[in-house]
């Protein structure tokens, strides 16, 4: 646990102390360190609202002004519960009526494991610990939000109220903690997602499933055009593949049925439905007809890669024509919980830059440092220069991994070495590799100091042998390839979503689904501006022109509201003297310039895909 993690730790103790000094007959269930915070259950007949979060706060800063020790103390099963049966656990005082969730908690605990209690003031509670050491070492705390919950989970169980807080070393980070909060909701990609007409997503075409907009559509074409031309600089051939499949495909993948609940149900031939409903087949029978693969059918493609493969697969090669580099922008279906569905960074439908490569060992180690080096050129371009890699390895406790364990090895190696190549710090994790290969992934950090998992790249010996992929080598034999996945911006939608926060919306002039917008102050410019805008739109410049008859402060604000680069106004002198007036988001305030001065510095911005 983390020093944070312990203060926060720590802050669940002291709200639970505050709570029953103004509830005493509340029950407490349990009260962990999150990820930018802590809770504490709580079974309370008084609905707690945020009304109620001051009078809180005061018995919580009362305990840590007492500056009372944690004191921890180990105890029989027998003790503690015991301690639970009068009601002392999670309490201040013996009580009439016992510890419920305590007692629970107990039960759950394995036999021959320490039990421990903790103690601050006269609050006794169940704990493995750790805190700090005084209640007064809590640092700055602030309440947030409560909600509801089912105690453990279970919806058979017990509703609790749950009290979310969260607490730091002292005020002046707490205080940079929720400047970042509030910049978080300006830069949330949902709500500029609506406001800039990016995306939508419609119930009635479903959850999970992004309609792009014109707007965003411009956003995403341009960083495919990009990533497009890099791959034709490296070699790469671009290809299409349907949306669906066979299952027997997936099956010999290993997507299915292994990995049947992250995905969409089978789809069945009409006339094998029609068959079965005759013979009285009952759903579940169905179901495992089609996990035995006693009936076939079709699945909305998880994965491009089987795909791939049939490609690589449809003409015989030989060591000459490797390595081949496959790349698609290819839609893939996943399906999320509903509960787990946020914007467009958790998705059921997503377009990958995908890529798989086909090479010998011996090019191995030179195709995954050029995929890698392609991720950093992306990343680079957009200005996301502070990331971490992760090599992700197999679990060997796991069963979910396929192949041999040499090629486990040797994959592994791949990664490892390629990774320590790259001049930035990795990290290993066990249990965080595909089912078939070990992976590289880039972890970016925004300019909110939050991780995105974005880029990944992995290296596959085994779904070459699940396919019985093969080349000619120069000794004239059949050889097995290796494979790599890639793909720099992992998925489309997951990665611009991240990208609309990254720049606030604000894009640079490249990017930006409106380049330049220009206003004019009367419609005696007309004529002036149509003319720019037609100039302008000969060399692929994205120019609207707003020649309303509103004031001109009110275009200047409409412009900025929709985040366009450019915004520039022609009046009298503009259109007399071949000038044009440009306010940009890196001027204090507009400027004069010559119209074709401007012309040629925008059309050169454009090129450079400068930031």
């Amino acid at each position: 646990m983390t020093d944070l993690e312990r203060i926060r730790h720590s802050a669940a103790h002291v709200l639970a102390t505050a709570l029953l000094k103004i509830w005493p007959e509340a029950q407490l269930a349990a009260g962990p360190p999150v990820g930018t915070g802590f809770y504490y259950d709580v079974d309370l007949p008084h609905r707690i609202s945020p009304a109620d979060f001051p009078q809180i706060e005061d018995a919580m800063k009362a305990v840590t002004k007492a500056n009372q020790p944690f004191v921890r103390s180990a105890v029989s099963r027998d003790e503690a519960i015991k301690l639970g049966e009068s009601g002392r656990l999670a309490a201040l005082s013996d009580r009439a009526f016992p510890s419920k969730f305590k007692l629970d908690i107990l039960k759950r605990i394995p036999e021959g494991e320490e039990i421990s209690l903790y103690t601050n003031g006269d609050f006794v509670d169940l704990c493995a610990g750790p805190h700090v050491m005084r209640t007064g070492n809590v640092g700055a705390f602030k309440l947030t939000h409560v909600s509801s919950t089912y105690y453990l989970g279970d919806e058979k169980n017990p509703q609790l109220q749950r009290i979310y807080g969260t607490a730091f070393k002292n005020k002046t980070e707490m205080e940079a903690h929720f400047t970042m909060l509030e910049e978080a909701k300006k830069r949330d990609h949902r709500k500029l997602g609506r406001d800039l007409r990016l995306f939508h997503i419609d119930d009635e075409v479903g959850q999970g499933l992004v309609l792009w907009l014109p707007n965003g559509a411009i956003v995403r074409q341009e960083l495919q055009s990009f990533i497009s031309q890099e791959l034709t600089r490296q070699g790469y051939s671009q290809v299409f593949t349907p949306h669906i499949g066979k299952l027997g495909l997936y099956r010999t993948s290993g997507h299915f049925p292994y990995y049947k609940e992250s995905q969409y149900p089978p789809i069945v031939e009409r006339e094998t439905l029609e068959l079965l409903s005759k013979e009285g087949c009952t759903c579940g029978e169905l179901s495992n007809k089609l996990d035995a693969g006693d009936i076939n059918g079709y699945m909305l493609k998880p994965m491009n890669c089987p795909h791939h493969i049939k490609i690589f697969a449809s003409e015989k090669h030989s060591y000459r024509d490797l390595p081949i580099r496959l790349a698609e922008f290819g839609t893939v279906y996943r399906w999320e919980q509903s509960g787990e569905l946020g914007g467009m960074t958790r998705v059921r439908a997503f377009t990958q830059d995908d890529a798989h490569l086909f090479c010998t060992e011996e090019q191995l180690p030179a195709e995954v440092l050029g995929c890698l080096n392609l991720v950093k050129t992306v990343f680079n371009l957009l200005g996301m220069k502070d990331y971490r890699v992760r090599v992700g390895l197999r679990d060997p406790d796991s069963a979910k991994y396929t192949g041999d364990p040499a090629n486990w090895d040797k994959a592994e190696k791949a990664c490892r070495d390629a990774a320590a190549s790259l001049g930035v710090p990795f990290s290993e994790e066990a249990g965080e590799a595909a089912f078939y290969g070990p992976k590289i992934d880039f972890v970016v950090k925004d300019v909110l100091g939050r991780e995105w998992q974005l880029g990944t790249v992995q290296v596959d010996y085994n779904l070459p042998i699940r396919f019985d992929l093969s080349y000619t080598g120069s000794d004239g034999k059949e050889h097995r390839p290796v494979m790599v996945h890639r793909a720099p911006f992992g998925s489309m939608e997951r990665f611009i979503g991240c990208l609309i926060e990254h720049f606030a919306g604000s894009f640079p002039v490249w990017l930006a689904p409106e380049q330049i917008r220009i206003l004019t102050v009367t419609e005696a410019q007309n004529d002036y501006a149509n003319r720019l805008v037609k100039e302008l739109k000969e060399k692929d410049v994205r120019v609207t022109l707003d020649d309303s008859r509103e004031k001109l402060g009110a275009k200047i604000r409409l412009a900025e509201l929709a985040k366009v680069p450019y915004i520039i106004t022609v009046g009298e002198r503009e259109s007399t003297s071949e000038q044009v007036s440009v306010r940009s988001r890196k001027l204090t305030a507009p400027v004069a310039q010559p119209w074709s001065e401007f012309f040629h510095q925008v059309l050169a911005e454009i090129a450079s895909r400068s930031l």
